[in-house]
């Protein structure tokens, strides 16, 4: 899978948005055009591994970053 050119001000922005809980991956990827895989990809070639995997523990399977699973809300 080949991974978009961004630059650092991009890059930082796609990490700034993929930390915040609002922001859904499909915004993301609207705005940059990098898909879920693509986003972890690109934290963890950026991020310290403790930040990564901290990171991934908050995301996993948290309904606000995907928009399909956010929509079945009650």
């Amino acid at each position: 899978m080949k991974q978009k050119q961004l630059s650092p001000e991009e890059i930082s922005r796609v990490i700034e948005m993929a930390w915040e809980d609002d922001v859904p991956f499909d915004a993301i990827e609207a705005q940059y055009g990098l898909n879920e895989e693509q986003v972890i990809a690109l934290m963890r070639s950026e991020l310290k591994h403790s930040s990564f995997k901290m990171w991934r523990r908050r995301v996993t399977g948290r309904k606000s970053k995907h928009w399909k699973k956010k929509q079945m809300q009650p």
